[in-house]
């Protein structure tokens, strides 16, 4: 019972960070390889369970999302189903002993890129962004996204600012969207390569679509500040616990 309240706690959290601005998995792949899951299928396990949470989060922000200059909107899609599945693929073929290894840096980099991205974005600025490099990021951080998902939405919510996005509230329904399309057809992909642990999946799904959806709606009223430092925060223990079990 505390194994399934602990994975309840985390996914509802999950859920609702990952609407907020991103982090969810940062809860959930410690509470399930807490739980006794090897890195590889806590990995795929976590991205099912916070499925729903992303479309619902993706609904919740349905008001104010909008393309980032450079990419149209069929063009963001066709580009996070393509990384998305290349991405989950490439998890098929690590093993729980090399993925357990780059965990950890992967979740400091995607930190330290959503803390400085707005650093980042002034020194980058210099006129509209191209649709090459636009395509390209996306397609980076889809891959990412379908490979390992931890910081997903920071890394989302980072490139969109780099690409000239400045309203958080549309940076996040955008995020949402993108994170819902990527992460279903690599959950496709998962489930083919039987890496899924079902049972504590659909146990998740339900708390992470609940948080994502009370999440998205209270994220609208608090200041972005405030968001952004508390992902940051997340973002840094998770990495910490990682760097300290390796």
């Amino acid at each position: 019972m505390f194994d399934i309240a602990l994975l309840l706690t985390a996914a509802f959290v999950a859920g609702a960070l990952n609407a907020v601005a991103g982090g969810g998995s940062f809860l959930t792949l410690p509470a399930l390889v807490f739980v006794g899951i090897p890195p590889v299928i806590a990995n795929a396990t976590g991205t099912v369970a916070l499925l729903p949470g992303y479309a619902a989060g993706a609904w919740g922000f349905r008001e104010d999302t909008a393309p980032p200059p450079g990419l149209s909107m069929q063009l963001l899609v066709v580009l996070s189903l393509i990384g998305g599945a290349a991405g989950a693929a490439l998890l098929l073929v690590t093993s729980n002993e090399m993925f357990a290894i780059v965990v950890p840096w992967l979740l400091l980099a995607a930190t330290l890129l959503f803390a400085f991205g707005p650093q980042l974005r002034q020194r980058l600025a210099g006129g509209k962004p191209s649709t090459t490099k636009a395509t390209l990021g996306v397609l980076a951080v889809a891959v990412y996204g379908g490979y390992f998902n931890g910081g997903l939405g920071i890394l989302l919510l980072a490139l969109f600012g780099l690409l000239g996005q400045t309203q958080l509230n549309a940076m996040n329904g955008l995020k949402n969207l993108v994170s819902t399309l990527l992460t279903a057809i690599a959950v496709a992909v998962y489930a083919a390569g039987g890496v899924v642990n079902w049972r504590y999946a659909l146990l998740m799904m339900v708390a992470a679509t609940a948080g994502g959806y009370i999440g998205a709606r209270v994220a609208r009223r608090i200041p972005a500040v405030w968001l952004r430092w508390g992902i940051v925060a997340t973002g840094l223990v998770m990495t910490g616990i990682f760097f300290y079990r390796q």
